[in-house]
């Protein structure tokens, strides 16, 4: 018996909801119909990961192998698109962090409440969990732009604020971002909590971040100071 082509739909295949059904005297353009690809298949990897074959991807999604592919070539470039469907950024955000017409305390509060409505839902944190854990190098882009457009402003204006001087290089550098991850965390955390634990988190988002923040500035410029004190003290005892 010859063997079914890979891409031939499967008798299942036949039976899976169409998710291009429209009424009668209606047909969709092929960017809406793309758009319901991608939003189904943000639903599909939120809930059961990135692995899994293109033609289990498909029946998933409620459509053909060969429709799937009409779109997206491979699941490679679904997974692609999906990605940067999700993890969008707002430019105002760095802007934000940047206008010294307002107070550090009230930059940051209004940064994360933004940047919260962004990321604490179920399609961002679960697909940002999946992506870490299978797919290597796929959130490195993702997480340098954050350590070049939040962490790394976020500093700038610590050291600004608090007349601290730097920020440093290297190592200390590194060591002064694990401050500024130290708010962020907590706030990313919030989504972890909720959506892949399972656990009751805060109904007000806006208050929790109000308090991290500080949290975070009742802290982190007295612990900044003191490694500025220290620098000296070490650079004395490797020079010795």
């Amino acid at each position: 018996m010859p063997k079914r082509k890979p891409d031939a739909p499967s008798p299942s295949d036949d039976m899976a909801t169409d998710l291009f059904s429209v009424p009668a005297g209606r047909r969709l353009t092929p960017e809406a119909r793309e758009q319901q690809i991608v939003a189904k298949a943000i639903e599909h990897f939120a809930t059961h990961g990135f692995s899994g074959s293109t033609r289990e991807l498909a029946r998933q999604l409620g459509v053909t192998q060969p429709l799937l592919y009409r779109y997206f070539p491979s699941k490679e470039a679904l997974i692609e698109r999906v990605y940067r469907e999700v993890y969008s950024w707002d430019g105002a955000w760095e802007k934000l962090i940047a206008d010294r017409s307002i107070s550090l305390q009230e930059r940051l509060s209004s940064f994360y409440k933004s940047y919260a409505r962004t990321i604490l839902r179920r399609e961002w944190i679960r697909t940002f969990i999946f992506a870490g854990l299978s797919r290597e190098g796929l959130n490195t882009k993702y997480l340098t732009k954050l350590r070049e457009r939040v962490f790394l402003p976020v500093l700038r204006e610590v050291h600004e604020t608090y007349g601290i001087p730097g920020p440093s290089a290297g190592a200390r550098l590194d060591a002064e971002i694990e401050l500024v991850w130290s708010l962020h965390a907590s706030i990313f955390y919030l989504g972890v909590r909720k959506w892949v634990y399972g656990l009751a988190v805060p109904d007000d988002f806006d208050e929790v971040i109000d308090r991290q923040v500080d949290v975070f500035l009742n802290g982190t410029p007295a612990t900044l100071k003191k490694m500025n004190a220290d620098a000296p003290r070490v650079s004395r005892r490797k020079s010795a």
